[in-house]
């Protein structure tokens, strides 16, 4: 593996190259992003995918990637362009890409802008609240878990979000009316360690949910763009977004193993099925 900084105006964007360039196979490279998630949560996937050449990289302001721009806030478009960005100094483009949750937002903000950047695109769960009938109280529950972070801190902002985000279903007043939950009972901390800067529980990256996708771009452009939804999140929010996002684009949503972060090893707490995730990728990134 290779460490490499991108150095722009607004932000040292730091990548990971596993594998040769020129790729071995003649295919090309493998990217795998996220978004709040940095380019450790694929550590599994890399392991896996030991005959690719795999990229990997931390989003702006989050892991290795310092900003330069003063700003906190994590808008699809401008992490597109930063992707984009690295697309042009691999020099070996277009891509193949696994884009995870937040980060599938990115990829679409990405082939919307620069359709030539990617060859096949595997959106896993982009959490896009504008496809959803209930976008509205989506937001409010979004309100509610960001009011919980900023009044109580992490533990119980956390609890908050796994509350909404496992809720089976359309969000409706029942969900609403709901107690905060207990961070305890989740395993959580009780204690409020006074910071307030979590990308994922505060508003700095509220643009990525809010975004609204151009579905007559997204339609056009010579990607080949796969929504995936994981088999245990057909019911929640990211998998109903995945599933309406796709129905939107005139496709079924492909079923992938596990849940949101099924690609994910135990190293993070949250175990999905690797092995299983890296074979259905393999499928369809093979499938003409």
């Amino acid at each position: 593996m290779s460490q490499h900084t991108l150095a722009l105006p607004e932000v040292d964007l730091v990548y990971d190259v596993h594998g040769p360039l020129p790729t071995a196979d003649g295919r090309p490279p493998l990217m795998m992003i996220g978004q709040p998630m940095d380019a450790s949560g694929f550590q599994a996937q890399v392991a896996l995918f030991g005959d690719r050449t795999v990229v990997t990289y931390d989003p702006r302001g989050l892991g290795r990637s310092t900003r330069k721009d003063g700003a906190t806030t994590n808008e699809p478009e401008v992490q597109a362009e930063d992707v984009h960005a690295i697309i042009e100094a691999l020099g070996a483009g277009p891509v193949e890409m696994l884009a995870s949750s937040g980060g599938a937002v990115t990829a679409l903000a990405l082939v919307t802008a620069h359709p030539g950047d990617v060859s096949t695109l595997v959106a896993h769960e982009p959490p896009i609240d504008c496809v959803l009938p209930d976008a509205e109280a989506v937001q409010r529950a979004r309100t509610a878990y960001t009011q919980v972070y900023r009044d109580k801190g992490w533990g119980a902002g956390m609890a908050a979000f796994i509350a909404m985000t496992s809720w089976e279903g359309e969000v409706t007043d029942e969900h609403l009316a709901r107690p905060t939950p207990d961070p305890a009972a989740f395993g959580l901390p009780t204690a409020d360690d006074g910071t307030r800067d979590d990308p994922l529980l505060s508003d700095r990256s509220w643009a990525v949910p809010l975004y609204r996708p151009d579905l007559d771009a997204l339609r056009a452009a010579p990607t080949r763009i796969i929504v995936a939804v994981g088999e245990e999140s057909v019911d929640v929010y990211t998998g109903r977004t995945a599933i309406a996002l796709a129905e939107q684009l005139g496709q079924q949503a492909t079923v992938f193993p596990s849940h949101h972060g099924g690609f994910m090893g135990g190293e993070f707490g949250y175990a999905g099925q690797p092995e299983a995730f890296a074979a259905k990728l393999r499928e369809v990134l093979d499938r003409a």
